[in-house]
C-alpha cells in the first residue's frame, strides 16, 4: 500500500506543477483550481482509506478516491480540449489519472468480495 500512497502523492504534486504553469486567464484559473482540488484529494483520501476502521469505511473512502481521480481526468481533458495545454504535455498525467481510477475500482471490488461474509449454513445449523 505504501507504493500507492506515494503514487497518489506524486500525482498530486505533478498536478500542482502543471497548474502553476497554466496560462494566466480566467478559463485556466477556473479549470486549474478544480483540477488542483480533485487531484490533491486523491492522495489525501487514499491515506484516509488506509486508516479505515472497517471494511465499509475503507470502501467508502476508496469510493471518494475513485470519484476524485476520475474527476481529475475530466479536468485534464478539459484543459486539453479547451486548448489551454497541449495534449502531449498532459498525456502521461491523464494516463496516470485513468490508471489510478482503474486500480481503485479494482480494490473496491476486491474489498467487497473479501469483506464480511454472511453466516454459512453450517454455522446457522449449529445455533
Amino acid at each position: 500500500m505504501n507504493d500507492l500512497k506515494q503514487r497518489t502523492k506524486q500525482f498530486g504534486l505533478r498536478v500542482i506543477r502543471l497548474t502553476q504553469s497554466l496560462p494566466k486567464n480566467r478559463e485556466a484559473d477556473v479549470i486549474g483550481r478544480q483540477l488542483l482540488r480533485s487531484a490533491t484529494s486523491v492522495g489525501a483520501n487514499y491515506r484516509a482509506a488506509c486508516r479505515g476502521r472497517s471494511a465499509a469505511e475503507f470502501q467508502a473512502k476508496l469510493g471518494i478516491v475513485e470519484e476524485e481521480s476520475d474527476e481529475s481526468a475530466y479536468w485534464i481533458e478539459m484543459l486539453i480540449e479547451a486548448g489551454l495545454v497541449k495534449a502531449k504535455r498532459c498525456d502521461a498525467l491523464l494516463a496516470e489519472a485513468n490508471e489510478l481510477t482503474a486500480i481503485v475500482v479494482s480494490s473496491i471490488k476486491t474489498s467487497r468480495r473479501n469483506g464480511p461474509k454472511s453466516p454459512s449454513k453450517s454455522s446457522r445449523a449449529a445455533r
